[in-house]
């Protein structure tokens, strides 16, 4: 039986409702065949001046609506938020959430049957994704993809030198002339970081999961191919809504298994657990922070990319792409998940070819052994933390130091680089209250900076601790996202200076050395920083954001509500 199109609920309608309807719509210069039975597509756009990764998203939905048009759809772009991690203060994260009520309820309020969602840097992904599962009608996404890989004195860099650049300007190993050049040289193109950050995770991600065409997630935003991808993706939303393939055909369990391996392949960003985690609560899929070491735990590392490795996306693409990826790696996955394609995985990777063995290595012979995420249990993770093996120093995965505590952001700055501060390459940096409901919205300052004097002594890496994260394109020994926060009384609140602090990656264990007696007496004294937001979204934020290992998502917007409108206001 053929399922009748949502979008006739509107201008299939007789009378007055429908005369409102498409008499409206009319005003844009639409004929009146258009409002005849055609699928209605709506091309979710984060297109924004402020959000410069996405800044190229007008040309992209022009492809995407040539490839709508030759399907035989009637396409309608729509705005919504767009969040730019480089501009967003406090922090884009703090908006992810709102973002993804905006796309749901813009979804589910108009007439539309199936949606391409237009996402590319950091939280707009999993924003729009999490949106649109709520909704759960046909969807399909389409990257804006990475910038070219940037150019400083003859070498190729990315945003995850930004943190190397920024010590060598602390140390005064490089020179404020010398730092403007990089700038300079960094972003040479439209398009997200160059990098294997999170903007690149979240795009392999619906790649992996089967929510994009295959290719999505690595080619670069200004090769002609993006644009054909783009219109590719068009035509397929159309058929898409034919065939009534909606997010909960394709998310399956399996799916969010062949995500999570992937992104221990790739050597993807730390925020993917959040998101993924945040995802699997509105399509309504069991899994826990847990999964994320199980499932990559026997994952190498086999694309050889920053922060992880020496490549960038741009190298990716032309090495293979993700498909050639998941064609090593297609006996650890499940091959019989479905697409948007309407092809496997197995099938959508079966032509793939890995033809620079220097970005794209063979499982049985990986650059690294490690990668993934390994999730830490221990009092003062209760609910778990996660640290990045691939990103980190091997000789400091099982280490003791004593604690060096920051109180929450602005402790920091202002005491980091006291030439007086107690520190020293063994110690443990402690960074408080910057979770989700401390600071509020957990923002990417877990890889805190290396003491200026420790730098001067060529110290480049310590063992650094927050309830935080960090961003994707970062790198270190740094343990984040510890849950429960500090904002919430955990025991990470009831860290002081000078405790011992045991790390022990190959033990999945993180545990403060202080006694069961004085642990007590200092939870007995605890008390919450009073807080001075009563109103607006950030009040709601900080009273219904849930913990870090649950995804960090609004406590009441698991699940869905489906596409259906239960009142017509005409």
């Amino acid at each position: 039986m053929k399922k009748s199109l949502r979008s006739q609920e509107w201008f299939g309608k007789k009378g007055k409702d429908g005369f409102i309807y498409r008499a409206w719509m009319k005003n844009q210069g639409i004929p009146s065949y258009e409002f005849e039975g055609k699928p209605v597509i709506g091309i979710c756009n984060t297109w924004s001046e402020l959000t410069p990764c996405n800044a190229h998203f007008r040309e992209i939905a022009e492809s995407v609506k040539k490839g709508v048009l030759e399907a035989g759809g009637f396409p309608v772009e729509f705005p919504v938020m767009s969040l730019g991690e480089t501009l967003i203060k406090p922090t884009a994260m703090l908006y992810r959430n709102l973002v993804s009520m905006d796309v749901e309820e813009s979804i589910r309020c108009n007439p539309i049957d199936g949606v391409v969602l237009l996402c590319g840097c950091d939280k707009t992904t999993p924003a729009l994704v999490m949106g649109a599962c709520s909704v759960d009608i046909p969807t399909i996404v389409v990257s804006g993809g990475p910038m070219l890989t940037g150019k400083y004195k003859g070498k190729d860099i990315g945003t995850s030198d930004l943190w190397r650049f920024t010590d060598d300007l602390r140390s005064e190993a490089m020179s404020e002339q010398e730092f403007k050049a990089a700038e300079a040289g960094m972003c040479r193109s439209k398009g997200h970081c160059a990098v294997m950050g999170t903007a690149s995770s979240m795009a392999c991600m619906v790649e992996a999961m089967g929510l994009s065409l295959s290719e999505n997630a690595a080619i670069p935003a200004v090769d002609s191919n993006r644009k054909v991808l783009a219109q590719l993706s068009g035509s397929r939303i159309v058929q898409m809504v034919r065939e009534d393939i909606k997010p909960s055909d394709i998310l399956t369990r399996e799916a969010f298994e062949n995500a999570i391996k992937v992104n221990a392949a790739i050597g993807g960003s730390t925020n993917f657990v959040i998101h993924l985690l945040a995802i699997a609560g509105r399509i309504g899929i069991p899994l826990d922070i847990d999964d994320f070491d199980k499932f990559s735990a026997s994952i190498p590392l086999i694309a050889n990319l920053q922060p992880s490795g020496k490549y960038f996306m741009e190298d990716l693409y032309y090495a293979g792409g993700l498909p050639a990826v998941m064609k090593e790696m297609l006996s650890l996955l499940h091959g019989d998940c479905k697409t948007v394609s309407g092809l496997t995985i197995r099938e959508s990777v079966q032509h793939a070819e890995a033809i620079n063995p220097e970005v794209i290595a063979q499982i049985e012979k990986p650059f690294n052994i490690l990668s993934g995420v390994v999730v830490l249990k221990g009092n003062l993770c209760m609910n778990g933390a996660i640290i990045k093996p691939s990103a980190a120093s091997p000789e400091l995965m099982l280490h003791t130091g004593k604690a060096v505590v920051f109180e929450n952001i602005e402790d920091y700055k202002e005491r980091i680089d006291d030439p007086a501060l107690d520190v020293d390459e063994n110690s443990v940096l402690v960074l408080k209250n910057v979770g989700p409901k401390g600071y509020p919205g957990m923002p990417e300052v877990g890889n805190m900076g290396i003491p200026k004097k420790l730098l001067a002594k060529g110290i480049t890496d310590m063992v650094r601790i927050s309830d935080g994260r960090m961003s994707g394109t970062g790198f270190g020994t740094v343990v984040l996202h510890v849950s429960p926060e500090s904002a919430s009384g955990g025991n990470f609140a009831l860290i002081k200076d000078g405790d011992l602090i045991q790390l022990d990656v190959p033990g999945r264990t993180l545990n403060l050395l202080v006694g069961a007696e004085e642990m007590a007496r200092r939870k007995a004294a605890w008390q919450l920083s009073a807080g001075n937001i009563s109103r607006g979204y950030v009040s709601l934020y900080i009273n219904h954001v849930e913990q870090a290992h649950l995804g960090a998502d609004f406590d009441f917007l698991k699940g869905g509500s489906g596409s259906v409108v239960s009142r017509d206001s005409h």
